[in-house]
C-alpha cells in the first residue's frame, strides 16, 4: 500500500462531506453518517437511498488500482443506538436508561440481533453501540444513553448487546451477514464529569477505573471489534490524547486487539491540535480519526508527518493493521457489494412485526411504577381521556437520536411509519372491550371520562443540548392537567417521558398513579399492555421495571434519594414511596445566575419561534419561509446557528418570567459578512420599548466574531419573559451564544452596543 492509501484507512469522513468520486480518489477506510446526515442531505431519505449510497461508496473504494495495489473495501458506520434509529420505518427500541430498568440481558441480546439485521438491510456495516457509560450525575444530557448507575449492570447489558450485534466469538454466526461491527463507547469516564458534556472525570485512578472502566473487559471478552475514545478527560487528560488510557490500559491491561475510533472531531480538542492537524492522537493509540468535514486537510498533514518522522512508520502500519484485521474478521474483503449481501434490500425486515414485538416487550419491561393509589390497572371497558402534547407523538416518546440527531423538532408520526404512539396503543387496547380512548392534546373534554392518562415529559435532546444545571422538571403542562382533573374528581395516571430521573414531586403529589416510562421508542403499545387490564379488570402484564438510577427527593444537585436504584412497585407487590416535599426554591429564577438562552444548543428552559413557528433546538424555518435558522459547526457538532431572513420577520425567545436586576444585560456573540438590508430591532415581551440594533450590526460586518451587550434596563421591562429580534428585510448572521448575564459592561441605551 502507498503511504497515501495507508493514511486514508485511518480517516473517517461523513457522508455529507464526501462523494463517491472523493472515495475513489482517496480510498478512505471508513465513512460515517452523523445524526443529521442522510443520503443526499435528506434526513428522511427512504431506506433504498441508504443502500444505493452504500453501493456507490463500496464500488468507489474497490475500483482497481494501478501497479497491483490492493483496493480495500470501505466500511460504513452509523449511530444505531436504540435500533436503526436514523430510519423512521425501523424498529426503534427504548433508550438504554429504559433497557437498564428491564434488568434483562437475554432481551438485550435479542435487541442487538434485531438492530443488526435492520442495519444490514441498508448495507451499513458498523454501529457505534453499545454505550458503556456509568453515569454518576443525571444532569448530563447523555444520561439516557447509559444503562445504569451501577457498573455491574452496565457491564452485563453491554456484553449482551455486543453479542447480539456481532454474534458469539468462535461460532459460525460471529460477524456473519446478519451481524454488524459493534463499538464499546466512550472510553472511559464519560459519565463521571459532574453532568458536563466533554467534562473532566476526576478522582483516584483506581476508583475511577473500578467505576468507569469495568464494563469494558466483559465487552472485550465478548469480542467487541471497536472502542470509541471519549470526548471527556480523566484527571485533566483528554482521552483522545492519552496513551496511558488508549494504549497502556485498553490494550496492555485489557487485551483489546480491535480498532480505536475517535469521536466527532474529538482529536481537534487536544491542546496544540486542530481538526486538520493532530499527530498526538495517533501516537496516543487512536487508529481511526472521525473527521466529518476536514478530512482533506487531515490527510495532507498525516502524510506529511509520516514523511518527516513526526509519526513513525511503525505506528502508522500498526494502526492500518488494526483496521484491516477488523475488516478481515468482518469478512468485508470477500463480501460482494452491499446490495448483493444476504439481508440487503429486504425492506420487510425494517420494522417487521416480529421485531416490533421485541421492542414492545422491552417497553413494558422498562416501565417503573412509582405510585399507584388503586387506579391501575384501568379497565378496558372504561371511557378514558388521553391528554398531553406527547400523548400522540412518536417523536416525543422516542427522544434524541431518533431519525435526527437531537430528535423531536418538526418530526411527525408520518415520519415513523408503522410505529404506535402511546395514545394509539391505549385506543387499540380498549376498543375490543367496548371502551373508548379520546385524545386531547390540550386536556379539554366534553364528557367527563372515567380516568385520564396524562402523558408529559422532557423535550427531545442529545449531547450538550440536554445538559442541565439541576434536575427540577419545570414544564408545567402535565402538572396543570393533573390539577385540573383532580379538581374535577377524575382519577389520573401520569406517564412521564424522560431521559433521566428528575424531580417531579409536584406531579407525583397530584397524580393517583405515576409511571416512569423513560423514552420508549416506536412501540407505544407496550405502555397500554401494562396500564390496561383484561376484561375482568386483572392485569395483563405486571410492572417489572426497576429504577436504573436513583430518583431524587429534591430539586437541587446532591439532593437526598426518594426512590433508590432498584425501586419499582408492582401490582403483585405494591411499594409506597416515602413522604416527600413538593417545594423547590429553584423554580423561581434567580436573576443573579443568568440564563444561557443558546449555548451549543437551545436551553431546556427556553422556547424559540420564527414568526410564531416553534423552532425545536433553534432549528427550522417560519411558515412563510422568510426566516430560516440552520445549524453549523464552530467548535463542536452543530454548536452554531446561521440565522437568515429573506424578508421581514421576527425571531422570538421565551422563558419563565425573571426580574430585571440593575446592571443585567443580554449578551450576544455573533458574526456577519454583510450589513443588513433593512432595520434590525430588539424588543422585550410586554414592553413597548424597541431598540434599534442596525448600527451595531453594521459596525460588526466583516470583522469576525463580535460580542454585543445590551442592558436589560434599556428594554423597558421590570420583568422579562422573552425577547424578539426582528429584521425588516434580508439579513444573515451567525450566532455562537446568546445569554442573560448578571452584569453588562455599560449602561448606555443609545447604541451602538
Amino acid at each position: 500500500m502507498s503511504l497515501e492509501r495507508k493514511v486514508a484507512q485511518l480517516i473517517m469522513p461523513d457522508i455529507a462531506a464526501i462523494t463517491p468520486r472523493d472515495m475513489r480518489r482517496y480510498r478512505f477506510g471508513t465513512v460515517l453518517n452523523g445524526g443529521n446526515s442522510g443520503p443526499g442531505g435528506d434526513d428522511l431519505a427512504p431506506a433504498p437511498e441508504w443502500l444505493k449510497l452504500a453501493d456507490a461508496m463500496w464500488q468507489a473504494s474497490t475500483a482497481p488500482l494501478p501497479k497491483g495495489e490492493p483496493a480495500i473495501p470501505m466500511v460504513w458506520a452509523t449511530d444505531a443506538v436504540h435500533g436503526h434509529n436514523n430510519l423512521g420505518a425501523a424498529t426503534i427500541f427504548p433508550h438504554n436508561i429504559g433497557l437498564g430498568a428491564t434488568r434483562d440481558a437475554a432481551l438485550m441480546q435479542r435487541i442487538g440481533e434485531v438492530t443488526a439485521a435492520e442495519i444490514a438491510v441498508t448495507g451499513i456495516d458498523w454501529t457505534f453501540a453499545p454505550t458503556l457509560a456509568v453515569v454518576t450525575d443525571d444532569r448530563w444530557g447523555r444520561t439516557y444513553e447509559s444503562f445504569a448507575q451501577d457498573p455491574a449492570l452496565v457491564a452485563e447489558l453491554g456484553r449482551a448487546q455486543v453479542i447480539g450485534l456481532q454474534g458469539t466469538p468462535g461460532t459460525a454466526g460471529f460477524l456473519d451477514e446478519t451481524r454488524v461491527i459493534a463499538t464499546a463507547k466512550h472510553f472511559f469516564g464519560d459519565g463521571g464529569t459532574g453532568g458536563l458534556d466533554r467534562g473532566d472525570t476526576r478522582g483516584d485512578p483506581a476508583e475511577l477505573a473500578r467505576i468507569h472502566a469495568s464494563p469494558y473487559p466483559p465487552a472485550i471478552e465478548a469480542g467487541v471489534q471497536s472502542v470509541m475514545a471519549s470526548f471527556s478527560s480523566v484527571n485533566g487528560v483528554k482521552m483522545h490524547g492519552s496513551k496511558a488510557h488508549l494504549t497502556d490500559i485498553l490494550r496492555g491491561q485489557m487485551g483489546f486487539d480491535g480498532l480505536v475510533v475517535g469521536d466527532w472531531n474529538g482529536h481537534g480538542e487536544l491542546d496544540g491540535c486542530t481538526n486538520t492537524d493532530c499527530p498526538q492522537s495517533l501516537l496516543a493509540g487512536l487508529d481511526v480519526y472521525m473527521v466529518p468535514e476536514d478530512w482533506k486537510g487531515l490527510h495532507r498533514s498525516l502524510v506529511r508527518q509520516v514523511k518527516d518522522g513526526t509519526i513513525p512508520m511503525a505506528r502508522l502500519d500498526e494502526a492500518v493493521r488494526r483496521v484491516l484485521l477488523v475488516k478481515l474478521r468482518y469478512g468485508v474483503m470477500d463480501k460482494p457489494k452491499p446490495s448483493a449481501r444476504k439481508l440487503a434490500g429486504q425492506w420487510n425486515l425494517l420494522g417487521a412485526p416480529e421485531h416490533r414485538a421485541v421492542a414492545r416487550e422491552a417497553v413494558r419491561k422498562s416501565l417503573v411504577l412509582l405510585k399507584n393509589d388503586d387506579v391501575l390497572p384501568l379497565k378496558p371497558s372504561a371511557n378514558l381521556l388521553v391528554a398531553g402534547l406527547a400523548a400522540d407523538s412518536v417523536a416525543l416518546q422516542s427522544g434524541g437520536w431518533s431519525v435526527t440527531w437531537q430528535g423531536g423538532g418538526e418530526l411527525t408520526n408520518a415520519d415513523f411509519p408503522g410505529a404506535t404512539s402511546i395514545y394509539g396503543g391505549i385506543a387499540e387496547a380498549v376498543k375490543a372491550a367496548g371502551g373508548t380512548a379520546t385524545l386531547s392534546e390540550d386536556g379539554s373534554y366534553s364528557a367527563k371520562p372515567d380516568a385520564a392518562i396524562v402523558v408529559f415529559g422532557e423535550q427531545p435532546y442529545a449531547e450538550f443540548v440536554g445538559d442541565l444545571e439541576d434536575l427540577a422538571f419545570r414544564d408545567e403542562e402535565g402538572l396543570e392537567l393533573l390539577k385540573k382533573y383532580r379538581a374535577a374528581g377524575i382519577p389520573t395516571v401520569a406517564v412521564f417521558l424522560s431521559g433521566r430521573a428528575m424531580w417531579v414531586n409536584r406531579e407525583l403529589a397530584e397524580a393517583d398513579a405515576f409511571v416512569a416510562a423513560w423514552l420508549p421508542g416506536s412501540e407505544g403499545a407496550g405502555i397500554a399492555d401494562v396500564l390496561i387490564g383484561d376484561v375482568g379488570g386483572a392485569p395483563r402484564h405486571d410492572f417489572t421495571g426497576k429504577l436504573s438510577f436513583d430518583w431524587p427527593a429534591g430539586c437541587a444537585p446532591g439532593a437526598p434519594v426518594l426512590a433508590p436504584f432498584g425501586f419499582g412497585s408492582s401490582y403483585a407487590s405494591p411499594t409506597a414511596l416515602p413522604a416527600f416535599d413538593s417545594a423547590c426554591d429553584l423554580l423561581n429564577p434567580d436573576p443573579a445566575r443568568g440564563l444561557a438562552i443558546f449555548k451549543r444548543g437551545l436551553s431546556q428552559m427556553v422556547t424559540a419561534k420564527a414568526d410564531g413557528t416553534a423552532l425545536a433546538n433553534l432549528k427550522g424555518r417560519s411558515r412563510s419561509g422568510a426566516l430560516n435558522v440552520a445549524a453549523f459547526d464552530i467548535k463542536a457538532q452543530e454548536d452554531g446557528r446561521r440565522v437568515r431572513w429573506t424578508g421581514a420577520g421576527g425571531l422570538a425567545f421565551g422563558w419563565a418570567p425573571r426580574a430585571v436586576t440593575p446592571g443585567a444585560g443580554l449578551a450576544i456573540r455573533y458574526r456577519l459578512d454583510a450589513i443588513p438590508k433593512g432595520t434590525i430591532k430588539l424588543s422585550a415581551d410586554g414592553s413597548e420599548t424597541v431598540l434599534d440594533l442596525t448600527s451595531s450590526f453594521n459596525l460588526a460586518s466583516g470583522k469576525g466574531w463580535r460580542s454585543m451587550q445590551v442592558p436589560l434596563a434599556c428594554l423597558g421591562a421590570e420583568e422579562l419573559a422573552g425577547i424578539t429580534l426582528t429584521s425588516s428585510a434580508a439579513f444573515e448572521f451567525e450566532l455562537e451564544t446568546i445569554a442573560l448575564v448578571p452584569q453588562t459592561t455599560g449602561q448606555e441605551c443609545r447604541g451602538p452596543f
